[in-house]
């Protein structure tokens, strides 16, 4: 269960990283832009569903909330 816990918060830093770095404007070809696709590469499995099913509430996507909600539950219940 350790191991668990340990992943599921790995993964809400890796979308609090993600939601952080999407307030910047970020140049291609960068650093930042290598980190930022990782960061999209490791939470757009989990995003993009949900973004098909719950739309934008103007530049806010709201999908992200509801996954961090989400894996925050999953946390509480298994941790």
């Amino acid at each position: 269960m350790a191991i668990v816990c340990a992943l599921l918060t790995i993964f809400l830093v890796v979308l609090f990283a993600r939601a952080v770095l999407s307030w910047f404007p970020i140049e291609p070809g960068s650093f930042v832009a290598q980190i930022n696709d990782v960061l999209r590469m490791l939470t757009d499995w989990a995003a993009l569903p949900l973004r098909r099913v719950i739309p934008p509430l103007g530049m806010i996507d709201v999908s992200y909330f509801v996954l961090v909600f989400g894996v925050l539950i999953l946390r509480g219940a298994v941790c």
